[in-house]
């Protein structure tokens, strides 16, 4: 048997305004985003905004549906409308928040498992790593790709 060590890098943030004037539009974009959010059932607005390599920001939320499993989360929304809109287009950063009735909420969201393994993809797809800042009102996480959040992710090699 042998034991490894694995490390996780995260920077953190304690306001938007500490943030590089990019991720500062990147997440306000994502606030705003979280407003036309459909989240009738669970009262849980998230926004998601990329920025694309041309540095055109695209954002998307989540849509909610009363059979729980055929919504779809802010990430993949995002995720997905620009690459099938801007198909040649690289993602250089996503930022993702998360508000209910009393506003932004206090920490950071985490995309879940599949917005997870449809960030990787995106990485894998264009070779390239996706900054990924998690917005909360008393902190933001800032992690410089999607490997920090999703160590051993299933990748192309694991069909080999």
């Amino acid at each position: 048997m042998r034991t490894k060590e694995l490390r996780i890098f995260v920077y953190e943030y304690n306001t938007v305004w500490d943030l590089p004037e990019a991720d500062q539009q990147l997440v306000m974009a994502a606030r705003e985003a979280a407003k036309d959010a459909y989240a009738p059932y669970s009262g849980f607005f998230v926004g998601a905004a990329l920025r694309l390599a041309d540095g055109k920001i695209v954002s998307g939320n989540n849509q909610e549906n009363a059979a729980f499993p055929t919504g779809l989360c802010a990430e993949r929304v995002a995720l997905f409308y620009a690459h099938a809109t801007y198909p040649g287009l690289s993602v250089q950063a996503i930022a993702v928040t998360a508000s209910n009735i009393n506003g932004i909420v206090d920490g950071p969201v985490s995309p879940c498992g599949s917005c997870r393994q449809a960030l990787i993809e995106s990485e894998v797809r264009y070779k390239q790593p996706i900054r990924i800042i998690l917005d909360g009102k008393k902190k933001i996480q800032v992690f410089e790709d999607t490997g920090n959040l999703l160590p051993f992710a299933f990748k192309p090699e694991s069909l080999d």
